[in-house]
């Protein structure tokens, strides 16, 4: 089985690829899933030898809503396979296997491998922090199935260590950057519709989580329960949804769905 967690689907592009490879059941968590992970019971058939965990590095680490998830969710027959690991980045991971095994080891589950997949960048919301070049972006994507590829096979054997793309300074990132970020970079007040909405709501009937509603006048209007996924700002074909002024002029990557 493999469970996915991703927004503008550079994740879920990686997890179709794999279930190529590996077959079984393919689970996108939206919706209700996110929002409430215990008000529903994720079952893995008994014909599975494992699950394996896609979703994207946010910040060196685990998406806070996967890591709700993994706390609450109600797995059954988690117990009995082996858990693997692979993560999409833009450059690199730094800790985030580490926060993943702790996650899987506290429900009892068995962590095996992790691994790692470079794919476009998807990150707008902070100065310096932009898409990669089209030339940059179409490079990842076209060196993603081999590395896949080598990833499924690796599964198969059963392995349990970790080939990960850490970066620099890993260490700080994931257990320093992290959490701040965590705590004060995810707010989801600064996203606003700026003048060139032509209230399409494409942003709200896409939002994985449900947090995007449009007003009398068709104007979206964010919740508190965004994952931070940027999937609205992505797919806006108009390209009018900001994030208070850290958006302007910065690119779009095109939305997999």
């Amino acid at each position: 089985m493999i469970i996915t967690f991703s927004g503008t689907g550079n994740s879920l592009m990686v997890a179709r690829e794999l279930q190529k490879h590996l077959g079984g059941e393919l689970l996108n968590l939206t919706g209700e899933l996110l929002q409430k992970p215990s008000s529903q019971v994720v079952e893995i058939a008994e014909t599975e030898k494992q699950v394996v965990w896609v979703f994207p590095v946010y910040s060196w680490g685990v998406p806070p809503v996967v890591e709700r998830f993994l706390r609450r969710a109600k797995v059954k027959g988690a117990h009995g396979v082996s858990h693997f690991l692979v993560c999409t980045c833009g450059d690199d991971t730094g800790y985030t296997d580490n926060q993943w095994r702790k996650l899987i080891g506290r429900r009892g589950w068995n962590p095996r491998g992790s691994f790692s997949v470079q794919m476009p960048n998807t990150y707008v919301l902070m100065k310096g922090f932009d898409v990669d070049s089209p030339e940059l972006a179409a490079s990842k994507i076209a060196a993603m199935p081999q590395r896949v590829a080598a990833i499924a096979a690796a599964i198969n054997r059963g392995f349990s260590e970790s080939d990960m793309v850490r970066g620099s300074m890993a260490w700080i990132k994931t257990y320093v950057v992290y959490p701040f970020f965590k705590r004060f970079c995810m707010s989801p007040t600064p996203f606003h519709a700026t003048d060139a909405c032509v209230e399409c709501g494409q942003c709200s009937r896409t939002c994985p989580m449900g947090n995007i509603t449009l007003s009398p006048s068709q104007c979206p209007q964010w919740g508190n329960r965004c994952a931070l996924c940027l999937r609205c700002y992505h797919i806006c074909p108009h390209h009018a949804v900001a994030y208070g002024k850290e958006t302007a002029s910065k690119g779009q990557k095109p939305v997999i769905s």
